[in-house]
């Protein structure tokens, strides 16, 4: 498994004109959540030319499906077969990838997208992310057991976004 390397990922992603929203901790620690992942989550458009962008962004990153016990498994990258699954587990050169549709408690892309926010990360690099509300609203929703531990951090972090916000 590569060590993650988000800003690669998300660079191949921007340069093949893939519409998605960063969601999970990345998005949080760009908004300034003091932990790490291991991992991008994204969730991008599902209309059939994105899925074709999708698919030239995955086969630039060497893309697999990420399989239990930290192996990985080559599949056929096509936007067919990515129209397949709602959610896809990767290993990319650059680390892992996790594509989600649906993302737990929303409705995919255009829920999430109303809230969303640019992050300018440098060097003309601009990307969707999503809000830190509709994190904590995934995690809620997710109700995995690192998800719940991961909320009261994301709920003080949300506190100190809203009162820095309110002093400008």
């Amino acid at each position: 498994m590569a060590e993650l390397q988000s800003r690669p990922l998300l660079e191949t992603l921007n340069r093949h004109g893939v519409r998605f929203i960063v969601i999970g901790a990345v998005a949080a620690i760009a908004q300034g959540y003091p932990l790490t992942t291991q991992d991008l989550d994204v969730t991008p458009t599902r209309d059939p030319q994105n899925l074709e962008r999708i698919a030239a962004a995955l086969r630039e990153l060497e893309a697999e499906l990420r399989v239990t016990g930290g192996d990985s498994a080559p599949f056929p990258i096509d936007a067919r077969f990515l129209a397949e699954a709602e959610s896809w587990t990767l290993v990319t050169k650059f680390g892992d990838l996790d594509l989600v549709g649906m993302p737990p408690g929303t409705r995919g892309f255009d829920d999430l997208n109303r809230d969303a926010i640019d992050v300018d990360l440098g060097d003309g690099l601009m990307v969707r992310m999503a809000s830190l509300r509709d994190v904590i609203r995934m995690k809620e929703a997710s109700n995995r057991v690192k998800d719940q531990a991961q909320l009261p951090a994301l709920r003080q972090t949300l506190e100190v976004v809203r009162r820095r916000e309110q002093k400008k």
